[in-house]
């Protein structure tokens, strides 16, 4: 049994325990191990395992993402003094993202518990886009006057420590003006002489800032980019307004790509893990897009009506059709994915599409080929190793096959690349373009490209 399902165990079976033996079964385990066994009880239970722990503890369990989703629950069971307390001992960004799931009419009650202080820097956060840097950033950093030396900066970072969410790098602010000058780590404050001035170590670049609206994606190039343990965010006149940690980053990275995973799907982002969406809500996120699949494809039969009289004349054409429209829906997914990817990490932006559209129709004339090829010599093979009759004219149909494949998957191709550029282009987020969306595009284009030429081979033998 793993420690996390061990702790599990013992969290279910001692609530209702003596309270004593809950505590010491608490402080013999992990914060890690008592989140992942508050994430399995009911909100109910798992606010007093909450409240029989102390509460430095409690804080510790409550920081921890294995329990992110659970907190608004578990904090609306609570006591009011006790919901209040907890709230303000999490950092800023974290009562950020608490509050904005906290449903609207419980959210002036929860405000109300707080000091004055937080509650107002907690507004301030709230006005900003969780997008954007301003969205994730804390307002928990160390900072210091230019003017300071050394040694009082390093009394002044033991004394704060505990507080901060992180104290690796010191911000230099001008007293005069309250703006940012330097940003020191603190490596090398400790390797420093006490007596020199703060202004005279470290590197004299300009730091490195991002401004609130800057779009979180952006914000983790930039950490990427520099190694940065975190990134002030300041305003015009460079007056620091939080910090954005690589933990924050990678957190909402996280979130971001499990959204962009479900919308590529074919399915609108779920805002709550998998096993806590309720019915009704899950049938929402699904059936919209369901419906718009469906009546798309829709047009794929009114296509093949289109193509009766040919289907009767030669059956044996509709023995391929999954075969071609599969390969094109195949073709523009894997386009598709690969262009969302590469605009997701500012690889591409729109003026490139015609740069894409030039690379990937050879691309995909070069695949249609091979597959092609693939499929000519698959009929023919067939056909003279006793397997399966294709009629006479089997090398006309296996010809039919080999240059419908070639221009279906060059169509998929080019449709899948340049779909997620127009979404862009309109204000839609390019994970849209999912791979069952791009697929039902291109088999109704497939169809049409697949019977147009077996028109052209056919005519006069079996069509």
């Amino acid at each position: 049994m793993s420690t996390a399902t061990s702790g599990n165990a013992q969290l279910l079976y001692l609530l209702h325990q003596d309270p004593t033996e809950l505590m010491e079964a608490l402080s013999q385990l992990r914060a890690e191990d008592i989140a992942e066994g508050l994430r399995d009880l009911p909100p109910e239970a798992a606010a007093k395992v909450m409240a029989a722990m102390p509460f430095d503890r409690a804080v510790e369990v409550f920081d921890e993402p294995e329990i992110a989703s659970r907190r608004c629950s578990m904090l609306l069971t609570m006591k009011d003094e006790d919901a209040g307390e907890l709230i303000d001992a999490m950092s800023s960004d974290q009562q950020a993202d608490l509050f904005r799931e906290i449903p609207e009419r419980e959210r002036s009650r929860m405000l109300k518990l707080l000091p004055d202080p937080t509650r107002e820097s907690l507004k301030h956060l709230l006005k900003y886009s969780p997008d954007t840097a301003g969205g994730i950033m804390t307002t928990e950093f160390t900072s210091i006057p230019s003017n300071w030396k050394v040694e009082r900066a390093l009394e002044f970072v033991s004394e704060v420590a505990r507080a901060k969410e992180t104290i690796y790098v010191i911000y230099v602010i001008d007293p005069a003006t309250d703006t940012l000058v330097r940003v020191l780590p603190l490596r090398e404050l400790l390797a420093s002489p006490r007596t020199a001035a703060v202004m005279e170590i470290g590197p004299r670049r300009q730091p490195l800032t991002v401004h609130a609206d800057t779009d979180r994606e952006d914000v983790a190039k930039v950490i990427s980019k520099y190694n940065l343990l975190a990134v002030p965010v300041v305003d015009d006149a460079m007056h620091v307004l939080g910090i954005v940690t690589v933990d924050d980053i990678i957190d909402t990275l996280v979130k971001e790509q499990t959204e962009d995973a479900q919308k590529f799907g074919g399915m609108e982002a779920l805002d709550a893990p998998y096993m806590e969406i309720g019915f009704v809500s899950m049938i929402k996120k699904r059936a919209g897009w369901l419906c718009a699949l469906f009546l798309s494809e829709m047009l794929t039969a009114t296509a093949m009506q289109r193509f009766q009289g040919e289907i009767e004349k030669a059956a044996v054409l509709a023995m391929f059709i999954p075969l071609v429209m599969s390969s094109g829906g195949n073709s523009g997914s894997q386009a598709t994915s690969l262009v969302i990817r590469a605009l997701a990490l500012r690889e591409l932006k729109l003026k490139d599409w015609w740069r894409i559209a030039i690379r990937e129709l050879p691309t995909g004339l070069t695949l249609g080929l091979i597959l092609g090829i693939i499929g000519f010599t698959r009929i023919v093979l067939w056909q003279h190793l006793h397997i399966f009759s294709y009629g006479p004219h089997y090398l006309l149909v296996a010809l039919t096959v080999g240059l419908a494949l070639i221009g279906i998957v060059a169509f998929g191709s080019l449709a899948g690349s340049m779909l997620p550029f127009l979404l862009k282009r309109v204000g839609f987020d390019p994970a849209s373009a999912s791979a069952p969306f791009v697929a039902t595009l291109v088999d109704v284009s497939g169809l049409v490209i697949y019977f147009s030429v077996a028109v052209l081979i056919l005519k006069g033998t079996l069509l």
